[in-house]
């Protein structure tokens, strides 16, 4: 607990303002039960943590008066960051995987190219299908495109077209992205039903 106005705060660079860096006068006060105490002069809420040997700690700032909060600042630091850790999980950074196609791809090599795009899908990141056309396979795009038709058709309802083939110098590009609803739509059937006694 920091009771003395003179230190340093070893929490000074945090967000939350506690004990005696709070400058708003009065405020709202919550205890350590989670009960309102009310409005309140800020002196006697501080002595009030402190006669509880706990902070006062502004969890509120920007209500009318600022709402605070008796409390031990360490594990409501930690509460606060534990939280803050699960959101960012939550938050999945999506990822754009490449895999590279040939337009004359035989049935083995396609197979394999489509295991890691079910993979990459199915973890939920994007998937860029590059078709890559050498020498006179240029004048003959239709093929790539046949194949970029036959991938979509058989990731079916698994994604989404995020982009279009598109020809980018020598190569058709195609991005797909996961079909969330249809991963939904699955769980949903994939729920067993209860036994009815």
């Amino acid at each position: 607990m920091n009771k003395k106005t003179g230190k340093q705060n070893p929490f000074s660079e945090d967000l939350h303002k506690i004990n005696n860096q709070i400058t708003t006068d009065p405020i709202r006060v919550i205890d350590s039960e989670g009960a309102m105490l009310g409005i309140l002069p800020l002196k006697e809420a501080i002595e009030k943590a402190e006669d509880q040997g706990l902070d006062l700690v502004e969890v509120s700032p920007n209500a009318k008066p600022p709402v605070c909060k008796i409390i031990e600042y360490g594990k409501f630091k930690y509460a606060a960051q534990k939280k803050a850790a699960e959101a960012r999980k939550k938050q999945k950074t999506v990822e754009v995987k490449e895999i590279k196609f040939r337009p004359n791809i035989d049935t083995n090599d396609y197979e394999i190219k489509m295991r890691s795009v079910r993979k990459f899908i199915n973890a939920g990141d994007k998937v860029k299908i590059t078709m890559r056309f050498r020498g006179r396979e240029m004048t003959h795009q239709d093929i790539g495109v046949k194949v970029l038709r036959r991938i979509r058709e058989d990731l079916d309802t698994t994604v989404k077209i995020e982009q279009f083939p598109k020809l980018e110098g020598r190569q058709m590009v195609q991005v797909f992205a996961p079909n969330i609803s249809d991963k939904v739509n699955n769980k949903s059937e994939k729920r067993p039903t209860p036994e009815k006694d």
